[in-house]
């Protein structure tokens, strides 16, 4: 009889795992050992020294490759060392295309490191892919995508960026950290590399910090594996566990911050208070038909700009939360509200935060699976306090 093609949400679960080999047992074991014994020297039992493989990590990076629909998966200490061994790929003179509306700390590793290594990146507004194709040149070498973006919540058509990526000999790579695999799937879409900051839904639960990429061309897993081993940012067993168990419980968390997020957007939507919010399930959204198209649903994470439109307008609702905390990160169970212009993305230059639009007034949130009723009735309270 056939083996049957599992669903995503039986992957979460079952992908790319096996009960352990020594005893059997259902969850990966943690293996904390930082080397192996071999019989005899270069003859061991498949490991051989912690920072070139550990059977937790395998695990987790089997589970991660079945989830994307890829064939390789490698998980790194942060989703920055993940990005970091991506651009490690090119060499001095080549050029990349980011898009322009992306994470503060990738930004920063493009321009405060990379850049002085003869790296020149070109930042381009890709929810408009005819963008591309003035700054392509014969020196192009990746397009670095993130989609949705953040903090904007700008969509890129993967679909068609491939097709661009291919006909030009360039490499793509998709950040998708904020839809996760259980609302798209880049490689599916035409994508080479898949890049989890897996801190957020990956993990899911604010307790670890973790990065993975995903490919499925055997040629660029071996380039990947060599830098990874070269460099040494790997996931240590005990997060690699961590991580593992969150993506149990991928599929189900997503669908409450799904569902939260929706309930949340409409209501700041209506709120006399509000001045604009940004969410690509929101029918005013202008890439809300792409969002259809290319995503399973509309994500826990937004965007919005309350009246008044100034840093302190902005900061008085912050202060004001009692259910949502001001902190970094996002995609855990809890609910979070962040400040870009002062946390997430502070090191990017004002001109350039401007020129996209993000402005000082801007929060972002990121909705938890809390009872959704109360996270209303948080931000509520903390507009009425404007």
């Amino acid at each position: 009889m056939d083996k049957k093609e599992l669903g995503f949400n039986s992957r979460t679960i079952h992908g790319g795992q096996q009960p352990d080999k020594a005893y059997g047992a259902v969850m990966p074991p943690i293996y904390q050992t930082s080397t192996y014994a071999q019989k005899r020297p270069g003859e061991h039992k498949g490991y051989e020294y912690s920072r070139s493989a550990n059977p937790t990590r395998t695990a987790l990076e089997n589970s991660l490759a079945s989830i994307e629909n890829g064939q390789f998966a490698f998980a790194f200490a942060s989703g920055l060392a993940a990005i970091d061994t991506v651009l490690k790929l090119l060499a001095p003179g080549d050029e990349v295309i980011a898009t322009d509306d992306l994470y503060g700390g990738s930004y920063r590793l493009f321009k405060k490191v990379f850049e002085k290594y003869g790296i020149v990146f070109h930042f381009v507004d890709m929810a408009r892919p005819g963008n591309l194709g003035p700054v392509q040149n014969e020196r192009t070498r990746l397009i670095w995508v993130e989609t949705p973006t953040n903090p904007l919540m700008k969509l890129v058509d993967i679909g068609t960026v491939a097709g661009f990526a291919k006909k030009n000999g360039l490499l793509l790579a998709v950040d998708n950290t904020f839809a996760t695999p259980y609302l798209q799937r880049p490689l599916d879409l035409g994508a080479d590399i898949v890049m989890h900051s897996a801190t957020k839904y990956l993990g899911g639960h604010s307790d670890l910090v973790a990065g993975a990429l995903v490919v499925r061309d055997p040629g660029l897993a071996e380039e990947i594996r060599f830098i990874q081993n070269a460099s040494g940012a790997i996931l240590g067993p005990m997060d690699s566990f961590l991580t593992l168990r969150g993506i149990k419980t991928l599929h189900l968390r997503m669908q409450r911050h799904c569902e939260n997020g929706a309930v949340v957007a409409r209501y700041l939507q209506g709120h006399p208070k509000v001045e604009k919010v940004y969410w690509p399930g929101l029918e005013s959204h202008p890439d809300h038909d792409l969002a259809r198209q290319q995503m399973r649903d509309f994500g826990g994470m937004l965007s919005f700009v309350p009246k008044g439109g100034t840093y302190g307008v902005a900061l008085k609702f912050l202060e004001n939360l009692q259910l949502f905390t001001l902190a970094e990160s996002l995609g855990g169970v809890e609910s979070l509200a962040g400040h870009p212009a002062s946390m997430t993305h502070a090191g990017i230059p004002r001109k350039e935060r401007e020129k996209i639009g993000l402005s000082d007034a801007l929060v972002r949130l990121s909705v938890g699976v809390e009872e959704v009723e109360d996270l209303v009735w948080d931000l509520g309270q903390a507009l009425e306090a404007l």
